[in-house]
């Protein structure tokens, strides 16, 4: 190997890690989304509503909420702060959660309409806990959760395109190049 290709190298690497820093520290919005996609997808073809699943999602959202904003937090009292106001505050969109399910309020909806509002209120719980972190993607997370309650077909169609372009254009390295790097 040449000197002249050590520095373009180097650089090459450095700046995969970065890359890869970014997408780890976008993993759970990431992840969050597109279970939310697929639980949407879900009641859309099944017309059944997925309780139990929004409430799971519910859970996870608080804990990616306290995980994001777990370094803000630099003593063990503001920790203590974050986990206790993100568990008020997710127990209240449960509780809101549960009495939209009283039986009284259920008969009055259909199945695929129990699961929107379910998904309407963990939203709106998203969004609210984006506000007071002023965190810009669990925002647009909240955001993006009742955008797509209602295209969720879309969002699927557009999740393949931008995978099949990525698969397209996924930098590869030709023989000649793994050649040269032996």
């Amino acid at each position: 190997m040449s000197e002249a290709n050590l520095p373009q190298r180097q650089v090459d690497t450095a700046g995969w890690t970065l890359r890869e820093g970014f997408l780890l520290r976008q993993l759970p919005y990431i992840a969050v989304l597109v279970l939310a996609i697929a639980g949407v997808a879900y009641t859309n073809i099944a017309n059944q509503p997925l309780v139990g699943y929004w409430e799971f999602l519910l859970i996870v959202m608080g804990a990616v909420c306290v995980v994001t904003q777990w370094d803000s937090a630099h003593d063990r009292r503001a920790r203590f702060r974050l986990i206790l106001t993100q568990a008020l505050h997710w127990i209240a969109i449960l509780v809101t959660m549960n009495i939209v399910l009283l039986s009284a309020l259920r008969t009055m909806l259909p199945a695929p309409a129990t699961s929107l509002v379910l998904l309407t209120l963990l939203a709106l719980g998203t969004f609210l806990a984006g506000v007071s972190f002023l965190s810009l993607q669990i925002c647009f997370l909240g955001l993006a959760m009742a955008w797509f309650k209602q295209s969720a077909l879309f969002l699927i169609l557009a999740a393949v395109l931008l995978i099949g372009i990525g698969i397209i254009f996924w930098p590869r390295r030709s023989d000649g190049q793994a050649a040269k790097s032996r």
